[in-house]
């Protein structure tokens, strides 16, 4: 009989990819995994790319290469985070296999069993169990439509001495949409600053803004060096070359290359070059205008339909950009429950119980408007609407 370690206790099914697998059931209409839309990958120019890299460079992008990750798009990379105000370096930038294994690593680097990670309250459901599989737990800080309140965020670092770090999702946050203040941003360093925290600021989302100004990075407030970004090509390119990466500094950074080195050597040679070979010959801030469009539209044709086909008490995030619409609806309906009444009726979303650690919040939900087409929006979120009128009969 296999002995298995004590962390495995903690390691559950991701319920998004749990429910991903019935989304496969022919007919159906999913809002609930963070999908790009695949109409918009960029085929022909990524299959140009790849025949450049292998006839100019096949032998080295066929072969290991630095942990660190390929210098030129690191350099790329740097250039692309002056867009959030961030000043940095290519040595500050590691590449890592999507920013799901920066949070992995981010786990790894700090917590020891029984450490607390202080969190939003919801959070992403990635990273809680990214983190828990290290016996963490976790201190949830209530939100609201500017993002977490500062004074619950004081009072839980007083009361939990132990805690390593504070995890945020500043921009377009998953689940809720929410994006927070300026104050709130600055708020956060000087209370990471007061007490000594690193904080993980995980931004897959930050480009996608459709209205509003942009705000600037968590990050580019640092003065102390102690926040850990974690961005990535999955949200404003294609997920399945797997690039991200993690800026830091100093000794917190040279600890994500160590666990990188014992973890996979290195990202993906291949995939690295060919999306470097994109940026150089081609531009990413026009695609990602096409998909902001796209996207723009989808969101607020979701909003229209769910204003008349939803409970008149239900309530919803209106997000200036992202993927995700966030419900929260009268405490009868258990989304949880009627998850399985939604998918014999063709339609899928994320119940949203999932993103709290430890409360039990069973009434609320996780919808996603970047993967369906406009017709299909419609139809499915009329079937939700009815369907949640039923439930509260």
């Amino acid at each position: 009989m296999a002995r298995y370690s004590k962390r495995m206790e903690k390691i559950k099914a991701s319920e998004i990819r749990e429910i991903l697998k019935l989304t496969q059931i022919p007919g159906i209409i999913s809002f609930a995994g963070g999908l790009p839309a695949p109409e918009l990958f960029p085929l022909e120019k990524m299959e140009a790319v790849a025949k450049k890299v292998i006839h100019n460079d096949g032998r080295d992008a066929l072969q290991y290469s630095t942990t660190e990750g390929f210098l030129p798009l690191r350099e790329h990379i740097v250039k692309r985070m002056e867009k959030m105000q961030i000043k940095t370096k290519a040595e500050n930038i590691l590449i890592t296999s999507g920013s799901q294994q920066g949070l992995d690593f981010s786990g790894k680097i700090f917590l020891d069993p029984g450490d607390i990670v202080i969190c939003e309250s919801p959070s992403y459901l990635g990273a809680i169990n990214a983190f828990k599989a290290y016996q963490c737990e976790f201190r949830e800080v209530e939100t609201d439509e500017k993002g977490m309140i500062m004074s619950e965020l004081e009072k839980t670092i007083q009361e939990n001495p132990n805690a390593k770090f504070i995890y945020v999702i500043p921009d377009f946050q998953n689940p809720s949409g929410r994006t927070w203040s300026l104050e709130r941003r600055q708020r956060l360093i000087e209370l990471a600053n007061q007490y000594d925290l690193i904080v993980i600021e995980d931004n897959p989302y930050g480009e996608l803004r459709y209205e509003g100004e942009h705000l600037p990075a968590v990050k580019s407030l640092d003065t102390e060096g102690r926040v850990v970004y974690l961005g990535t090509f999955s949200k404003t390119f294609a997920p399945g070359l797997r690039i991200g990466w993690v800026c830091g500094e100093g000794e917190v950074h040279n600890k994500y290359i160590l666990v990188k080195q014992g973890a996979d050597l290195q990202t993906s040679t291949i995939s690295q070059r060919e999306l470097s070979a994109f940026l150089d010959d081609y531009s990413l801030d026009d695609h990602i205008e096409t998909i902001i469009e796209v996207y723009k539209n989808r969101r607020n044709l979701m909003l229209e339909t769910m204003k008349k086909a939803f409970p008149a008490d239900a309530k919803y995030t209106v997000p200036e950009g992202g993927l995700f619409i966030w419900v929260e609806l009268p405490k009868a309906i258990n989304t949880t429950e009627l998850m399985k009444t939604a998918v014999e009726h063709k339609v899928a979303y994320v119940p949203g119980a999932s993103f709290f650690p430890n409360s039990d919040t069973k009434n609320t939900m996780r919808l996603n408007f970047s993967n369906m087409n406009e017709e299909n929006i419609v139809i499915g979120i009329e079937r939700l609407g009815q369907l949640l009128n039923e439930a509260l009969k």
